[in-house]
């Protein structure tokens, strides 16, 4: 049995997995799914959101006290960040990380960690209703776009809102974050057509640490969203072949 600690990314919380979670416990019926928000987020949105990714290790793993490791990781884009520094300082505790859509300074830059043309919407996000905020969200994230999650995000949102300066505190511990590369086995997967971050980000990080990397050539930044049975076959192929 494994033990899968999921991990999102900026503003999102556990239940922004959606259906995913189904369809990888039927993938995975006998390993146990973890998922854990941030402070900000979800059911934590009333904390104060942590402004550096080793804190947010330290909450990983007192959120996992009572859980025993090692464990594998899933993580999307911020989340990834933290799952790569939580493997940098505690290897031990990691059995495989797979993650989707990341990037990392110093390794890609900056016009490719977030991509130009999504500035205007990120800032709309800023200043937008919560209502507008998910629909821009959904715009940026997904090439689906399905009406029922987006119902389904903004009643998420009415009930744990997340604040403009958590935001701005979540922004800031992905952009100070400086990684290297831990001693984990690791998988990439990317979206071939993200519109937030550049999928450049993800071959470079394979090329560069000499890790797979696998695209999808239709799905965006929330792949498992995009399509979720990708990623498990994916995942599936990956941890089959390293035994």
């Amino acid at each position: 049995m494994k033990t899968w600690v999921l991990l999102r990314g900026l503003m999102r919380e556990s239940r922004h997995w959606g259906d995913f979670i189904t369809k990888a416990q039927a993938a995975w019926p006998n390993d146990k799914i973890i998922t854990i928000d941030w402070p900000g987020n979800g059911v934590l949105h009333q904390q104060a959101s942590l402004s550096h990714i080793e804190a947010m290790v330290e909450h990983i793993r007192q959120s996992l006290a009572t859980q025993p490791s090692p464990y594998h990781v899933l993580a999307i884009s911020l989340g990834a960040m933290a799952a790569v520094a939580w493997a940098k300082a505690f290897p031990e505790e990691i059995s495989a990380c797979i993650l989707i859509n990341t990037s990392l300074r110093p390794i890609n830059p900056f016009y490719q960690r977030l991509r130009p043309h999504s500035y205007p919407a990120l800032l709309r996000l800023l200043i937008s209703s919560p209502k507008e905020k998910e629909r821009i969200i959904l715009q940026l994230t997904s090439q689906t776009r399905p009406q029922a999650v987006l119902n389904d995000w903004m009643a998420m949102q009415r009930q744990y809102p997340i604040n403009t300066l958590n935001i701005l505190r979540q922004l800031l511990a992905a952009m100070r974050y400086k990684a290297s590369q831990p001693n984990v086995p690791i998988l990439l997967l990317s979206g071939g057509v993200d519109q937030l971050v550049s999928p450049t980000c993800s071959q470079t990080l394979a090329k560069k640490w000499q890790v797979p990397c696998l695209v999808h050539p239709q799905a965006g930044h929330d792949l498992p969203l995009d399509d979720g049975e990708w990623v498990l076959q994916a995942i599936k192929e990956y941890l089959t072949a390293r035994h």
